[in-house]
């Protein structure tokens, strides 16, 4: 307990940065998910292919890789000067979306083809009957896997803290540094990360209940 009391200004730094870095990461997975999600079903082939190579490639790089790329290749060719967080936050959104594009892309073939038609026969477009006809009515299947997905985020932020972002597993290691038990040390970025993946896990439940009782 010592350990985290006089270094409690630090602990809270690091948990507030996995907390940021999540949340941004998050939005940034979500949107760009829905949109490639939206590619992948699309009836023109260019979209459906770009959609494709961008699950394909992302699910099939080490995020490691694409933290190197994000922190080395980026600022030297596009964005030079862009802070550590900003870089971390991009790189996990982009390696998490296409987790999110294939399970936006499951739940929209739950939903009966008939809706579809059903849309277009009233003169709607693709993307009109993608927005108001089928998301809606896929939402609740895909927030199970939704909601592993963001927790697995969670997670993989710790990569992070070795490219100079501030969050918990920054602070494990200056402290281990110092020579603090490492077993303590341990135990309180645990409960760190427990904080935040039992909250994100509360609000899908939350969700899914009220879908349950709008339905």
């Amino acid at each position: 307990m010592n350990v985290l009391l006089d270094h409690f200004s630090d602990f809270r730094a690091g948990f507030l940065g996995t907390l940021s870095i999540t949340v941004v990461s998050s939005v940034i997975a979500l949107l760009l998910g829905i949109l490639i999600a939206g590619f992948r079903v699309s009836p023109v082939p260019p979209l459906r292919f770009f959609g494709t190579a961008w699950v394909t490639l992302l699910r099939n790089t080490p995020l490691t890789l694409l933290f190197l790329v994000s922190f080395f290749v980026v600022p030297e060719i596009l964005f030079p000067g862009m802070s550590t967080f900003v870089l971390g936050a991009i790189a996990l959104g982009l390696y998490t979306s296409a987790f999110v594009a294939e399970a936006v892309r499951s739940g929209v073939s739950t939903v009966p083809l008939g809706q579809a038609e059903a849309a277009r026969s009233l003169g709607m477009s693709f993307s009109q009957t993608l927005r108001l006809v089928v998301l809606p009515q896929a939402t609740r299947t895909v927030l199970p896997p939704l909601s592993s997905i963001f927790i697995a985020l969670t997670k993989n932020s710790a990569i992070a803290g070795a490219f100079s972002v501030t969050e918990l597993f920054g602070w494990q290691k200056l402290l281990s540094d110092q020579g603090y038990d490492i077993v303590s040390l341990f135990f309180w970025v645990a409960l760190g990360y427990l904080v935040i993946t039992f909250t994100i896990s509360g609000v899908f439940r939350l969700l899914e209940r009220r879908l349950e009782v709008a339905r």
